[in-house]
């Protein structure tokens, strides 16, 4: 039997696309197998959420299974929905002077009496896609990486990351889908990112922005300081007499797009030590 979607992710069928898709993180997460590795059953379990999440969490889908066409395993339900072309299965042929026959019913009767009439016939179908939930670093969104993600069934896959990817983006994985029940291609694996947060940049389109402390002596006199960026450390010359607020680029040093972007370092002196006795006489005018 066909699962219910909505059952599945215990949504309601009035659940906004919103309410569908917190509930579908929320049990991916719970469920993950990387949470729980060699337990068959919740292994299957994520799977059938993941199936559920493609039938309603994709707005096609969702208003076919709603208006009853097809089922919760995305299969075609008969006519429901009524002939073409109100919906249903379209079915398609020639009448002798090349008229087009679209009636079903039609079809069928001219099977029981013996009519030349024949349904086209599709050919193997494609099997279904599966949805998963994956999480990247920062880093990885920003230089692009190639990880090994786990699926559903326990399976591991070498994923190949583009830089410049953004949360609610979608990476298809070619056949790692459902297989065909009729010996068709099998499905794909849709992975829907989700870029994690990072403590040290913000990123601004293909650009980088970030905090820098610097030393009041360098601010002064100049320098040299280490900067941290998501392809590793590299050296900035802060000009003499740099005041707080300053903006320093590094050229190339953004996301990794063709041309990448650069990252924008805003330099905020600080004092090396409070307490210093010389730097006390200084503000003093002593």
């Amino acid at each position: 039997m066909a699962l219910d979607p909505y059952s599945v992710l215990g949504v309601p069928r009035s659940a906004t696309e919103a309410e569908i898709k917190k509930a579908y993180r929320t049990k991916v997460k719970a469920l993950h197998p990387d949470q729980h590795p060699n337990d068959a059953k919740k292994a299957d379990e994520f799977k059938r959420v993941s199936s559920a999440y493609d039938i309603i969490g994709d707005a096609e889908k969702k208003a076919k299974f709603d208006r009853g066409e097809i089922d919760g395993d995305g299969n075609p339900k008969g006519f429901a929905g009524g002939g073409y072309p109100g919906g249903g299965t379209r079915w398609e042929g020639a009448g002798p002077h090349g008229s087009p026959q679209g009636d079903p019913f039609e079809d069928i009767l001219s099977g029981m009496f013996g009519s030349g009439a024949r349904r086209r016939n599709p050919g193997p179908q494609k099997g279904r896609d599966v949805r998963y939930r994956v999480e990247i670093s920062f880093e990885d969104a920003v230089t692009g990486a190639r990880r090994r993600m786990t699926m559903a069934d326990g399976s591991a896959l070498d994923v190949n990351i583009p830089a410049g990817i953004t949360s609610g983006q979608t990476l298809r994985l070619k056949s790692q889908g459902q297989p065909s029940p009729s010996g068709g291609a099998p499905g794909d694996a849709l992975l829907e990112v989700d870029v994690q947060l990072s403590p040290v940049w913000t990123r601004d389109g293909k650009d980088l922005r970030m905090p820098l402390s610097v030393d009041l002596r360098t601010a002064v006199l100049g320098g040299t300081v280490e900067v941290r960026t998501p392809s590793g450390p590299v050296t900035l010359k802060v000009p003499a007499g740099t005041n707080t607020g300053a903006q320093l680029r590094l050229k190339g040093k953004g996301v990794q797009v063709t041309p990448p972007g650069d990252l924008y370092v805003r330099l905020e002196i600080v004092l090396s030590d409070p307490r210093d006795e010389g730097l006390k006489r200084w503000a003093e005018g002593r």
